[in-house]
């Protein structure tokens, strides 16, 4: 990865205001989103040990899976291309046009060959049999799993928990973190930590299974709690009520979210301290894990 050199360790920004003392809290943000100006967030973080044994195994093509709005996607073309790997993405959903998103017309300008297939056909993704038809299409690609999510990914985001636990000198109470397919999730869970996750998707309750799947038996057993009434219509979706609180976080403390996982997040995660959810002393730890190539222009 030599022309993904990252900026580490990311900031630990602590944020306060009425919310948070009344509360009685600390909270934190990661900020995974300065981590690289292209692969952000847990994109490198996940990525970094998929290219490195793509690498060792001599590969020269990356292929990988998502949708129009895909972070993943975004990402991988853009670590393929500094990496010297071609890509290709396996794309949920007919061919745009001249309507293609912002992301995927990104992933063509870092050469990526774009390949849609119907959402019945995506939904093979990560069976076996379709694994192999991929192979023998594409002429043996390394395949990355959609969202980065694997073995490899988790190995990544655990060093976003020690970088943290070595900034704040103690393990934080808890880790907040948005899901989509539950790698960062998963790689921090991990580690032992207290992890309270965040669904980006409408009918999200299924993540639990897939969070605890991925980190299959662990010596360190950590603690998951799936909030899954924080997704605001459904995936990429959102409300004024959800850009109204992305704009006064954005102006209160000079940080930008965007509408599909992070403001999720933290609406989310503020939510429930308002509730009182947290007792006094509590330390949270909110991990911003970038992916704003896919702002709203008005959020801006």
């Amino acid at each position: 990865m030599d022309l993904l050199v990252p900026s580490l360790p990311t900031p630990l920004q602590e944020i306060t205001d009425s919310v948070i003392i009344k509360a009685g809290v600390r909270l934190y943000i990661k900020r995974d989103d300065l981590i690289h100006p292209t692969v952000s967030g847990n994109k490198w973080r996940k990525l970094k040990y998929n290219l490195e044994q793509a690498r060792s195994e001599g590969a020269k093509t990356l292929l990988t899976f998502g949708g129009a709005f895909s972070n993943h996607l975004y990402a991988t073309a853009a670590a393929g291309k500094y990496s010297g790997f071609a890509t290709i993405g396996i794309v949920r959903g007919e061919d745009p046009g001249e309507r293609k998103s912002s992301t995927l017309k990104f992933c063509e300008e870092q050469g990526m060959q774009l390949h849609y297939v119907s959402r019945e056909e995506y939904k093979l993704r990560n069976s076996d049999f379709y694994i192999d038809k991929i192979r023998e299409q594409f002429e043996n690609p390394f395949i990355i799993p959609e969202g980065g999510t694997s073995e490899r990914a988790l190995q990544g985001v655990q060093e976003l928990v020690t970088e943290t636990e070595e900034q704040l000198g103690r393990s934080p109470d808890y880790y907040a973190v948005a899901v989509g397919t539950g790698g960062t999730a998963a790689g921090i869970l991990s580690t032992g930590a207290h992890v309270l996750a965040f669904s980006a998707l409408k009918g999200g309750a299924f993540l639990e299974g897939d969070i605890l799947n991925l980190v299959g038996e662990n010596d360190k057993e950590g603690q998951l709690e799936l909030f899954t009434d924080y997704h605001f219509k459904g995936y990429a979706k959102y409300t004024d009520q959800l850009l109204d609180f992305i704009l006064k976080f954005k102006k209160k403390h000079g940080i930008q979210l965007e509408q599909v996982y992070t403001g999720k997040m933290l609406f989310g995660l503020y939510d429930l301290i308002e509730k009182g959810y947290f007792k006094t002393g509590d330390c949270i730890v909110a991990v911003h894990t970038g992916g704003l190539q896919g702002l709203l222009a008005e959020l801006k």
